[in-house]
């Protein structure tokens, strides 16, 4: 296919958390290849922002926040109201807790609220895309989900639950809705310098690429929100037909290796 072609032409996506990091960059790399977006969030002004910079005639900004069902459902119905249907749910929003080393220093409302975000949030989403989407027969629901849905002691307690429970919620709901030919998936990502990232290490973006970077398993290559937004693009279109209940990690083998065993070690000389 050829670069300059629209991939989702036609299509409308709902982005929830798409007035900044990976949901904005997704918004708009999924307006350029013909998408009518639906951005939602909390953040009010950078929301709208996101909106003028696609183009209001492709693009409207709704308040959503995604621990609440009714906003959930309002913003799905504005969707299809306005536009004529719902294509494409992207369960985008979330948010961290505080870092604390020790449990028994983690408050029981800082863990629910992270769930209630992480977890409640994809669930709604999930479940009022699916209310329009089986009618239809047809769709694709994707949500963020990250390394620490896959191994432990990359995140807090309450993120890495919260997701582990999407990749879960993922394969039951990709089971559910595969006979009518709704497509549901996540995505995993590496670390990346997200307004998320750099305010939970407290790092500008460049001190939190450089961490991540010299942490990684790829070297030499930075991840970037975009390259995010790029594996969506492909899981919501139909390149990625026949793909469904599976977790796409964009982490550079971060996820697969032990380096504690440093089989594979070049010599620096080399």
């Amino acid at each position: 296919m050829a670069a300059t072609s629209k991939r989702l032409e036609g299509k409308v996506a709902l982005i929830t958390g798409a007035a900044s990091g990976i949901g904005e960059c997704s918004a708009k790399l999924f307006a350029k290849h013909g998408a009518k977006i639906v951005i939602a969030d909390i953040q009010d002004q950078l929301g709208k922002a996101v909106c003028e910079a696609i183009g209001f005639s492709n693009s409207i900004y709704v308040h959503c926040d995604v621990a609440n069902e009714e906003d959930v459902k309002n913003t799905v119905d504005i969707a299809v109201a306005t536009f004529g249907k719902l294509d494409i749910m992207f369960n985008n929003a979330g948010i961290v807790d505080s870092y604390k080393a020790r449990i028994i220093d983690n408050e029981k409302t800082d863990f629910e609220r992270v769930l209630s975000v992480n977890v409640t949030g994809v669930f709604l989403g999930m479940k009022h895309a699916a209310r329009v989407m089986v009618p239809a027969r047809a769709g694709s629901i994707i949500s963020t989900a990250s390394n620490a849905s896959n191994i432990g002691g990359v995140a807090t307690h309450a993120y890495t639950c919260a997701k582990h429970a999407v990749t879960g919620l993922t394969k039951n709901l990709a089971v559910e809705l595969g006979q009518f030919g709704i497509r549901v998936n996540c995505l995993s990502p590496y670390a990346v310098a997200t307004p998320i990232a750099t305010n939970f290490l407290e790092m500008d973006s460049e001190a939190v690429e450089n961490k991540a970077n010299l942490l990684a398993n790829l070297k030499g290559v930075t991840l970037k929100a975009d390259d995010i937004a790029k594996a969506a693009l492909f899981l919501v279109s139909d390149e990625a037909k026949y793909i469904s209940g599976q977790n796409l990690f964009i982490d550079g083998g971060f996820g697969i290796v032990n380096p504690s065993f440093s089989m594979f070690q070049y010599p620096e000389s080399l």
